[in-house]
């Protein structure tokens, strides 16, 4: 069959009752209001504050864009079919078993191959910004003499628009290898819409989206031992004095959370979608698909908002946001707090 054959893709993944349905709408709404909240404050108080122009920050409000772009691709979607779905019994199966079927909403095969390239994007873009956070603070701890000359305000524009071309392309020719191919199916087991979900769906799944989909991960697993590399350096060179390990502490600790939080976030929900389990319920198994859509974009604002210092003065003011000593607002460390 043509895709013209299917014009509505079953996301399968939706087994929830009535009751659930309204309390994982007020959870959802709310979670993401939280998310909205504090990516954009962070954003907007990067654009607004002059003093905070520098890269570390430029990358970070990068981040929470990132986030946004990412999760308008899921909860808006999301939320209206929790409260709008229809009835998605098997094919073929009588009108009683029809009734008890789980309510489960439906999404255009346009619609599913855009939502798929949305997110996936976003999840690349995520670790290329993170990718280049580090390089920052590895510069700005290693080598901070030759800070200003390596992140330059024209190297950093360069760096940002680079973070954001390359998931786009990477996920485009991944998405545009799907397009137009014959499907044999038209369930997608899962709440949201997924490239490799799709595929399974064809008749002849295409060769070149394969080796499109193996180069991007060695592609971003590249970006993973870059990290690596990056921050053992960082801890070889912070961990010889006390100075150096609290500078550590204080600018390196809220990245280090971040990326381990996105990586374990994204290796469940790659490791699920390969693997699976039978035993898996379908409750857990919908937590691990979206949890990498979940938890950090709410987390990053919260991490950095709240350990940078010069974000907390702002936040919170200069009394409730005041840190230890050697985090005040006059401190200029290069490494420390302005990383310049």
């Amino acid at each position: 069959m043509e895709n013209g054959s299917f014009p509505l893709l079953v996301l399968s993944g939706f087994e929830f009752s009535a009751r659930q349905r309204a309390g994982l709408f007020a959870l959802a709404l709310l979670w993401y209001a939280l998310i909205v909240a504090g990516n954009v404050a962070i954003i907007v108080l990067v654009v607004v504050d002059r003093s905070l122009h520098e890269p570390m920050y430029v990358f970070l409000c990068s981040l929470c864009v990132n986030a946004l772009y990412g999760t308008l691709g899921f909860f808006p979607k999301f939320l209206l079919d929790l409260v709008s779905a229809s009835h998605c019994a098997s094919p073929g199966a009588s009108s009683r078993a029809s009734s008890r079927a789980s309510l489960c909403p439906t999404i255009s095969y346009s619609a599913c191959m855009l939502q798929g390239y949305v997110i996936h994007s976003s999840t690349c873009g995520d670790f290329s910004m993170l990718t280049l956070m580090a390089y920052d603070r590895y510069v700005a701890i290693c080598r901070p003499l030759t800070y200003h000359a390596l992140m330059s305000r024209t190297r950093v524009c360069v760096l940002v628009l680079a973070s954001w071309l390359v998931p786009l392309l990477a996920m485009f020719l991944n998405t545009a290898t799907l397009v137009g191919r014959r499907l044999c199916g038209a369930r997608v087991g899962r709440i949201y819409c997924v490239n490799w979900m799709v595929r399974a769906l064809m008749c002849a799944p295409p060769l070149e989206n394969v080796a499109v989909g193996y180069f991007n991960m060695i592609f971003y697993f590249g970006h993973f031992l870059f990290v690596l590399w990056s921050y053992l350096y960082l801890v070889r060179a912070c961990l010889r004095s006390r100075e150096g390990t609290r500078r550590f502490l204080n600018t390196c600790v809220p990245h280090v959370v971040s990326l381990s939080t996105f990586s374990v976030s994204v290796l469940l929900d790659l490791l699920y979608m390969r693997f699976g389990s039978a035993h898996l319920s379908p409750h857990a198994a919908n937590f691990f698909a979206i949890e990498f859509l979940l938890v950090p974009p709410l987390l990053n604002p919260l991490i950095y908002g709240l350990k940078l210092s010069r974000i907390r003065l702002r936040l919170l003011g200069p009394r409730r946001g005041r840190g230890g000593p050697g985090e005040s607002e006059g401190h200029k460390s290069p490494a420390l707090d302005t990383e310049a």
